[in-house]
């Protein structure tokens, strides 16, 4: 496992969880950060000492912890990143809050999460990845690139920054060796599907919502050699609900 070192961060449920245990089903250590503790239900319950429990929107305490993660991996070489973790707030009826009704702070909040969060992890590893010539994954959204029924605006914009951000990565980390590319799941069976989702289904072509072990599965190939050559692309996984 030390030869397979993945990073992942927003592990603790839903694509995070299934891309977790994929990797450690394929024999990788994974290194999982989330704002709640090991779940019970994760096969490396026991190994805690490889999981940090930390709130992305704290960008002050994400500081600390990184350097706890610099001291854990101890210059040895991570093959891949995955950046996972996302908010995407909705109003006291569970329903997606729109521009007027997005605060400033909570703007910051999503952005901490889902842009800046990212950003920083990224930096903070680059001397680890070099050494491994390994990869990051974004995990961006169908929501990038259309306005989107349940998610706001806020969530919609940090993720197409989020988008922005790896073909930006990927022309200046791969001098380095680093390959960045990503992933933008659509309507994804997790718990941001509600009862409402359903009427999605008629803008999917295959009839259904993905799986999260079958994301887990592309992201798991994508850290392959048979991928050697992607570099600053998006890979979109929902089912043709784009065409």
């Amino acid at each position: 496992m030390e030869d397979k070192i993945v990073i992942l961060t927003g592990g603790s449920r839903g694509i995070g969880h299934a891309t977790s245990k994929k990797f450690w089903d394929n024999g990788w250590r994974v290194i999982t950060c989330s704002r709640t503790p090991v779940a019970p239900q994760c096969p490396w319950e026991q190994n805690k000492s490889d999981h940090f429990q930390i709130d992305l929107e704290d960008l002050n305490g994400l500081e600390s912890k990184l350097s706890e993660l610099i001291k854990l991996l101890d210059n040895k070489p991570v093959k891949a990143l995955i950046n996972n973790a996302a908010i995407s707030p909705k109003n006291n009826n569970n329903q997606r809050l729109g521009f007027i009704d997005t605060s400033i702070e909570l703007w910051q909040r999503v952005f901490n999460v889902n842009f800046f969060a990212p950003i920083m992890l990224s930096k903070a590893i680059i001397n680890n990845l070099q050494l491994a010539k390994g990869m990051v994954i974004n995990v961006t959204s169908i929501a990038s690139e259309n306005v989107h029924e349940f998610a706001g605006p806020a969530y919609g914009t940090s993720k197409a920054a989020l988008k922005s951000l790896t073909r930006e990565m990927a022309a200046d980390l791969s001098k380095l060796g680093i390959r960045v590319n990503a992933i933008a799941p659509g309507e994804i069976e997790t718990s941001m599907i509600s009862e409402d989702s359903e009427q999605l289904l008629k803008s999917i072509p295959m009839g259904r919502f993905g799986k999260p072990d079958e994301v887990a599965s592309v992201i798991h190939s994508m850290c392959t050699d048979s991928f050697s050559y992607v570099n600053g692309t998006e890979i979109e996984i929902n089912g043709g609900q784009a065409v």
